[in-house]
Protein backbone atom coordinates (compact mmCIF):
# COMPACT_ATOMS: atom_id res chain seq x y z
CA UNK A 1 0.00 0.00 0.00
CA UNK A 2 2.88 2.49 0.68
CA UNK A 3 4.71 1.59 -2.25
CA UNK A 4 1.08 2.28 -4.49
CA UNK A 5 0.57 5.59 -2.50
CA UNK A 6 4.13 6.64 -3.40
CA UNK A 7 3.18 6.23 -6.99
CA UNK A 8 0.09 8.16 -6.96
CA UNK A 9 2.06 10.99 -5.02
CA UNK A 10 4.70 10.73 -7.90
CA UNK A 11 1.64 10.85 -10.72
CA UNK A 12 -0.02 14.19 -8.89
CA UNK A 13 3.50 15.50 -8.97
CA UNK A 14 4.03 14.79 -12.63
CA UNK A 15 0.94 16.52 -13.48
CA UNK A 16 1.30 19.85 -11.80
CA UNK A 17 4.37 19.51 -13.34
CA UNK A 18 2.80 19.84 -16.39
CA UNK A 19 -0.25 22.28 -15.52
CA UNK A 20 2.72 24.53 -14.87
CA UNK A 21 4.50 24.04 -18.39
CA UNK A 22 1.04 25.06 -19.91
CA UNK A 23 -0.21 21.43 -21.46
CA UNK A 24 -3.18 19.93 -20.91
CA UNK A 25 -3.54 17.53 -18.28
CA UNK A 26 -2.63 13.76 -19.49
CA UNK A 27 -0.74 14.92 -22.22
CA UNK A 28 3.14 13.42 -22.76
CA UNK A 29 5.73 15.60 -21.48
CA UNK A 30 7.35 14.96 -24.72
CA UNK A 31 6.02 16.13 -28.10
CA UNK A 32 7.82 14.08 -30.25
CA UNK A 33 5.56 12.79 -33.20
CA UNK A 34 2.83 15.61 -32.68
CA UNK A 35 1.86 16.50 -36.18
CA UNK A 36 -0.12 19.73 -34.67
CA UNK A 37 3.56 21.00 -33.49
CA UNK A 38 4.00 24.76 -34.98
CA UNK A 39 0.84 25.25 -36.10
CA UNK A 40 -1.35 28.27 -34.97
CA UNK A 41 -4.52 27.91 -32.95
CA UNK A 42 -7.85 25.95 -34.31
CA UNK A 43 -10.87 27.83 -34.66
CA UNK A 44 -13.70 26.93 -36.26
CA UNK A 45 -14.42 27.73 -40.32
CA UNK A 46 -17.23 30.41 -40.80
CA UNK A 47 -20.20 29.29 -41.84
CA UNK A 48 -21.17 29.04 -45.30
CA UNK A 49 -23.95 30.61 -47.34
CA UNK A 50 -24.20 28.60 -50.25
CA UNK A 51 -26.24 28.83 -53.61
CA UNK A 52 -28.01 26.19 -56.14
CA UNK A 53 -28.67 27.04 -59.83
CA UNK A 54 -30.33 24.12 -61.48
CA UNK A 55 -30.67 23.98 -65.19
CA UNK A 56 -33.62 22.43 -66.71
CA UNK A 57 -33.99 22.60 -71.08
CA UNK A 58 -33.18 20.37 -74.08
CA UNK A 59 -30.22 19.62 -75.94
CA UNK A 60 -28.75 23.31 -76.74
CA UNK A 61 -28.36 23.05 -72.58
CA UNK A 62 -27.41 18.91 -72.00
CA UNK A 63 -24.14 17.69 -71.61
CA UNK A 64 -21.61 17.47 -74.43
CA UNK A 65 -24.52 19.25 -77.08
CA UNK A 66 -24.78 21.98 -75.19
CA UNK A 67 -23.89 25.17 -73.38
CA UNK A 68 -25.03 24.39 -69.53
CA UNK A 69 -22.10 21.54 -68.36
CA UNK A 70 -19.54 24.20 -69.17
CA UNK A 71 -21.23 26.96 -67.92
CA UNK A 72 -21.21 24.82 -64.55
CA UNK A 73 -17.28 23.97 -64.65
CA UNK A 74 -16.12 27.15 -66.10
CA UNK A 75 -18.47 30.08 -64.97
CA UNK A 76 -19.57 29.66 -60.95
CA UNK A 77 -17.52 29.75 -58.25
CA UNK A 78 -17.47 26.72 -55.75
CA UNK A 79 -19.80 28.32 -53.40
CA UNK A 80 -22.67 27.19 -56.18
CA UNK A 81 -24.08 23.71 -56.69
CA UNK A 82 -24.44 24.01 -60.05
CA UNK A 83 -26.71 21.11 -61.87
CA UNK A 84 -27.79 20.52 -65.53
CA UNK A 85 -30.43 18.54 -65.92
CA UNK A 86 -30.79 19.75 -69.76
CA UNK A 87 -31.87 16.60 -71.90
CA UNK A 88 -31.73 16.23 -75.79
CA UNK A 89 -35.02 15.98 -77.41
CA UNK A 90 -37.40 17.57 -75.07
CA UNK A 91 -40.35 19.66 -75.22
CA UNK A 92 -41.96 22.02 -72.53
CA UNK A 93 -44.55 19.40 -72.88
CA UNK A 94 -42.59 16.04 -73.03
CA UNK A 95 -39.91 17.43 -69.94
CA UNK A 96 -42.86 17.31 -68.03
CA UNK A 97 -44.86 14.23 -69.19
CA UNK A 98 -41.69 12.11 -68.79
CA UNK A 99 -41.02 13.32 -65.21
CA UNK A 100 -37.72 15.44 -65.62
CA UNK A 101 -39.37 18.47 -64.43
CA UNK A 102 -40.80 16.50 -60.95
CA UNK A 103 -37.29 15.31 -60.46
CA UNK A 104 -36.04 19.17 -61.26
CA UNK A 105 -38.85 20.39 -58.32
CA UNK A 106 -37.31 17.65 -55.80
CA UNK A 107 -33.85 19.58 -56.58
CA UNK A 108 -35.44 22.93 -56.38
CA UNK A 109 -37.09 21.98 -52.48
CA UNK A 110 -33.69 21.14 -50.95
CA UNK A 111 -32.49 23.15 -47.99
CA UNK A 112 -29.79 24.55 -46.93
CA UNK A 113 -29.14 27.32 -49.21
CA UNK A 114 -29.27 31.51 -49.27
CA UNK A 115 -30.75 30.91 -52.61
CA UNK A 116 -31.93 28.23 -55.34
CA UNK A 117 -32.46 29.63 -59.08
CA UNK A 118 -34.00 27.53 -61.63
CA UNK A 119 -33.01 28.41 -65.26
CA UNK A 120 -35.43 27.27 -68.20
CA UNK A 121 -35.13 26.85 -71.52
CA UNK A 122 -36.90 25.56 -73.87
CA UNK A 123 -38.38 26.17 -77.94
CA UNK A 124 -36.08 24.02 -80.28
CA UNK A 125 -38.59 20.34 -80.03
CA UNK A 126 -41.64 22.71 -79.01
CA UNK A 127 -41.14 23.95 -82.60
CA UNK A 128 -40.74 20.33 -83.67
CA UNK A 129 -43.12 17.85 -85.27
CA UNK A 130 -42.42 14.82 -83.38
CA UNK A 131 -45.33 13.85 -82.18
CA UNK A 132 -44.30 13.55 -78.28
CA UNK A 133 -42.25 16.93 -78.34
CA UNK A 134 -43.86 19.62 -80.48
CA UNK A 135 -46.52 22.05 -78.61
CA UNK A 136 -48.92 25.33 -80.30
CA UNK A 137 -46.63 28.70 -79.70
CA UNK A 138 -49.12 31.30 -79.22
CA UNK A 139 -50.79 29.76 -76.57
CA UNK A 140 -49.22 26.22 -75.06
CA UNK A 141 -45.72 27.19 -74.85
CA UNK A 142 -46.38 30.13 -73.43
CA UNK A 143 -48.90 28.31 -70.52
CA UNK A 144 -46.43 25.52 -69.95
CA UNK A 145 -43.83 27.89 -69.24
CA UNK A 146 -46.37 29.92 -67.01
CA UNK A 147 -46.79 26.84 -65.06
CA UNK A 148 -43.30 26.36 -64.49
CA UNK A 149 -42.72 29.58 -63.33
CA UNK A 150 -45.38 29.57 -60.75
CA UNK A 151 -44.51 25.74 -59.62
CA UNK A 152 -40.84 26.97 -59.23
CA UNK A 153 -41.92 30.01 -56.89
CA UNK A 154 -44.17 27.63 -54.59
CA UNK A 155 -41.29 25.77 -54.15
CA UNK A 156 -39.89 29.10 -52.64
CA UNK A 157 -37.15 28.70 -55.87
CA UNK A 158 -36.55 31.70 -58.20
CA UNK A 159 -37.36 31.44 -61.58
CA UNK A 160 -35.06 32.68 -64.46
CA UNK A 161 -36.37 32.28 -68.15
CA UNK A 162 -33.96 31.78 -70.81
CA UNK A 163 -34.84 31.77 -74.46
CA UNK A 164 -33.70 29.06 -77.06
CA UNK A 165 -30.55 29.52 -78.37
CA UNK A 166 -30.06 29.93 -82.33
CA UNK A 167 -29.16 27.86 -84.94
CA UNK A 168 -26.79 28.31 -87.24
CA UNK A 169 -28.30 28.35 -90.79
CA UNK A 170 -27.61 31.64 -93.08
CA UNK A 171 -29.39 32.28 -96.06
CA UNK A 172 -27.79 35.22 -98.28
CA UNK A 173 -25.20 35.81 -95.56
CA UNK A 174 -27.84 36.56 -93.17
CA UNK A 175 -28.59 33.96 -90.21
CA UNK A 176 -32.31 32.87 -90.13
CA UNK A 177 -33.03 32.88 -86.88
CA UNK A 178 -36.18 30.57 -86.91
CA UNK A 179 -36.63 30.27 -83.07
CA UNK A 180 -36.92 34.53 -82.81
CA UNK A 181 -40.77 33.84 -82.96
CA UNK A 182 -40.73 31.22 -79.93
CA UNK A 183 -38.07 33.51 -78.02
CA UNK A 184 -40.65 36.33 -78.21
CA UNK A 185 -43.20 33.99 -76.46
CA UNK A 186 -40.63 33.45 -73.49
CA UNK A 187 -39.80 37.53 -73.14
CA UNK A 188 -44.02 37.52 -73.34
CA UNK A 189 -44.27 35.22 -70.16
CA UNK A 190 -40.84 36.75 -68.12
CA UNK A 191 -42.70 40.38 -68.87
CA UNK A 192 -46.15 39.48 -67.34
CA UNK A 193 -44.79 37.18 -64.55
CA UNK A 194 -41.84 39.67 -64.05
CA UNK A 195 -39.37 37.07 -64.11
CA UNK A 196 -35.63 37.73 -64.73
CA UNK A 197 -34.88 37.14 -68.38
CA UNK A 198 -31.71 35.92 -69.90
CA UNK A 199 -32.04 37.16 -73.81
CA UNK A 200 -30.04 34.00 -75.39
CA UNK A 201 -31.17 34.03 -78.52
CA UNK A 202 -30.80 37.53 -78.99
CA UNK A 203 -27.57 37.13 -77.92
CA UNK A 204 -26.45 34.23 -79.37
CA UNK A 205 -27.83 35.42 -82.81
CA UNK A 206 -25.64 38.14 -82.67
CA UNK A 207 -23.07 36.57 -81.99
CA UNK A 208 -23.31 33.93 -84.83
CA UNK A 209 -24.20 37.01 -87.45
CA UNK A 210 -21.26 38.07 -86.80
CA UNK A 211 -19.03 35.12 -87.04
CA UNK A 212 -20.45 34.47 -90.37
CA UNK A 213 -21.99 31.32 -91.86
CA UNK A 214 -18.29 29.41 -92.56
CA UNK A 215 -16.40 30.61 -89.17
CA UNK A 216 -19.70 29.48 -87.23
CA UNK A 217 -19.54 25.87 -88.13
CA UNK A 218 -16.19 25.56 -85.28
CA UNK A 219 -18.94 25.69 -82.85
CA UNK A 220 -20.46 22.95 -83.78
CA UNK A 221 -19.84 19.14 -81.95
CA UNK A 222 -17.70 17.83 -85.06
CA UNK A 223 -16.37 19.58 -88.48
CA UNK A 224 -18.72 19.69 -91.79
CA UNK A 225 -18.12 17.79 -95.20
CA UNK A 226 -16.28 19.65 -97.72
CA UNK A 227 -20.26 20.52 -99.77
CA UNK A 228 -21.14 22.05 -96.21
CA UNK A 229 -18.46 24.21 -96.04
CA UNK A 230 -18.56 24.98 -99.17
CA UNK A 231 -21.80 26.02 -99.17
CA UNK A 232 -21.96 28.03 -95.87
CA UNK A 233 -18.80 29.64 -98.01
CA UNK A 234 -21.29 31.10 -100.52
CA UNK A 235 -23.47 32.19 -97.44
CA UNK A 236 -26.11 29.58 -97.80
CA UNK A 237 -26.28 27.00 -95.45
CA UNK A 238 -27.43 23.72 -96.90
CA UNK A 239 -29.83 21.56 -95.32
CA UNK A 240 -28.91 19.37 -92.40
CA UNK A 241 -27.74 15.87 -92.86
CA UNK A 242 -30.18 13.01 -91.32
CA UNK A 243 -28.95 12.15 -87.41
CA UNK A 244 -27.69 8.91 -89.22
CA UNK A 245 -25.70 10.20 -92.46
CA UNK A 246 -24.31 13.14 -89.81
CA UNK A 247 -23.72 10.91 -86.28
CA UNK A 248 -19.95 10.12 -85.62
CA UNK A 249 -19.23 6.37 -84.53
CA UNK A 250 -19.95 5.38 -80.80
CA UNK A 251 -16.66 5.71 -78.59
CA UNK A 252 -15.40 2.26 -78.01
CA UNK A 253 -15.86 0.55 -74.78
CA UNK A 254 -14.34 -2.33 -72.72
CA UNK A 255 -16.98 -5.26 -71.49
CA UNK A 256 -15.67 -3.97 -67.49
CA UNK A 257 -15.72 0.32 -68.44
CA UNK A 258 -18.34 2.54 -68.95
CA UNK A 259 -21.16 2.06 -71.80
CA UNK A 260 -22.87 4.90 -72.03
CA UNK A 261 -22.64 6.68 -75.45
CA UNK A 262 -23.23 10.29 -76.57
CA UNK A 263 -24.86 11.32 -80.23
CA UNK A 264 -22.06 13.30 -81.76
CA UNK A 265 -22.72 14.74 -85.06
CA UNK A 266 -22.62 17.88 -87.10
CA UNK A 267 -25.56 20.11 -87.73
CA UNK A 268 -26.47 23.66 -87.29
CA UNK A 269 -28.12 23.49 -83.56
CA UNK A 270 -25.98 21.51 -81.42
CA UNK A 271 -22.70 22.59 -80.18
CA UNK A 272 -19.36 21.22 -79.12
CA UNK A 273 -16.87 22.66 -76.97
CA UNK A 274 -16.01 25.34 -78.48
CA UNK A 275 -19.83 26.60 -78.83
CA UNK A 276 -20.33 25.92 -75.12
CA UNK A 277 -17.30 27.81 -74.21
CA UNK A 278 -18.84 30.77 -76.41
CA UNK A 279 -22.40 30.54 -74.93
CA UNK A 280 -21.74 29.50 -71.52
CA UNK A 281 -19.84 32.80 -71.17
CA UNK A 282 -22.93 34.89 -72.87
CA UNK A 283 -25.31 33.26 -70.17
CA UNK A 284 -23.05 34.22 -67.29
CA UNK A 285 -22.85 37.69 -68.86
CA UNK A 286 -26.68 37.96 -69.15
CA UNK A 287 -27.34 36.41 -65.84
CA UNK A 288 -25.04 38.86 -64.01
CA UNK A 289 -27.24 41.36 -65.45
CA UNK A 290 -30.83 39.63 -65.01
CA UNK A 291 -29.85 38.30 -60.85
CA UNK A 292 -27.52 40.62 -59.45
CA UNK A 293 -27.84 38.64 -56.13
CA UNK A 294 -25.41 36.50 -58.10
CA UNK A 295 -23.16 38.53 -59.59
CA UNK A 296 -20.85 37.33 -56.37
CA UNK A 297 -21.55 33.94 -57.28
CA UNK A 298 -20.45 33.95 -61.22
CA UNK A 299 -17.43 34.38 -63.00
CA UNK A 300 -16.74 35.89 -66.72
Amino acid sequence: MAALLAQVAGTGAATAQVKTLGMPTGAPASREGDTSKGRTVRTDAKPLSPYKIILVGDSTMAPTSGWASIFCAHHVKSSVACLNLGRGGRSTRSYRQEGSWDGALAEAKVPGYHATYVLIQFGHNDQSSASERWTEMDKEFPDNLRRMVEEVRAVKAVPVLVTPLTRREFVGGKLNNTLEPWAEKVRGVARALKVPLVDLNASSAAAVQQMGAEPAMALAQTAPNEAERAAARSGTTLKPRTAEEARLPPVPTMPDGPHGQFTRKFDYTHIGDAGAEVFAALVARDLARAVPDLRSQIAP
